[in-house]
């Protein structure tokens, strides 16, 4: 075998790696990336929400969702082990969704360089959302270290007790700080949902003007469904609409 061909071997062994690497850590590929995390996300956050309104049919039937989910293939695998899996899946995603996040800002802000523009940004042309993604996201990750220490470990809860959700629901929220915290993040996910729904066919390269209309209504409608579907919880429980029970 000749040089040249055997060069010509190794290429074509190694091609699809040699394209893969260049892609994902081109801004196209940052932006997949951060598109396909986002989608996943946001499903997750979709069926959450959907879980927990559980909570308005009673201590039986939220508890009874919570130890389904610790259950789920159980024989077949050991228990809690999808749970598991699901959520170092959504450990990984998140991750994903930050790092390339943070890469892609810190290459826009490479590539501005120090120069600073002395005309007015125009707002009308750049809306609240987009200007405050990166604070939405930090909150938004306080916010998820502080709920998992609230209400999965117990770290933030004297009065949790593990597999009673429906009463550490309560508890937490009877604390208004906790119940204000919980709707504010609320808030801040509320604009990173409206942009990234608005924003993930067009990182995609899916977008389409003559389906703008379409793409807008469905992120305002997908962030309104989850904002005022999670904040009913902790106001709920805020004006005494569930109680713990016995």
């Amino acid at each position: 075998m000749t040089t040249k061909t055997r060069r010509l071997e190794v290429n074509r062994r190694s091609g699809w790696r040699s394209w893969l690497g260049p892609f994902f850590t081109s801004d196209i590929g940052m932006k997949w990336m951060m598109a396909l995390t986002g989608a996943g996300l946001l499903a997750y956050v979709l069926v959450h929400m959907i879980g927990n309104m559980k909570i308005y049919l009673g201590a039986e039937d939220l508890d009874h969702y919570a130890e389904a989910l610790k259950t789920l293939l159980y024989p077949i695998v050991p228990e809690t082990g999808v749970l598991w899996l699901f959520r170092f899946g959504l450990l990984a995603m998140f991750g994903v969704h930050i790092w390339s996040a943070a890469v892609l800002t810190l290459r826009n802000r490479a590539a501005r360089g120090k120069i600073r523009y002395e005309a007015k940004r125009q707002y009308s042309a750049v809306n609240y959302a987009n200007r405050t993604m990166r604070w939405g996201g930090v909150i938004i990750l306080l916010f998820v270290i502080f709920h998992i220490g609230d209400l999965t470990t117990g770290t933030f809860n004297s009065e949790f007790v593990s597999g009673s959700v429906y009463n550490n629901v309560i508890y937490s929220f009877e604390r208004w700080y906790v119940a204000l915290f919980y709707v504010a993040a609320q808030i801040a996910l509320a604009f990173h949902i409206y942009h990234g729904a608005w924003s993930v066919f067009q990182s995609l390269g899916l977008s389409n003007p003559r389906y703008n209309d379409w793409r807008r209504w469905f992120a305002v409608a997908f962030a309104l469904a989850i904002l005022i579907g999670n904040s009913s919880i902790p106001i709920a429980v805020q004006f005494g609409l569930f109680t713990v029970s016995g």
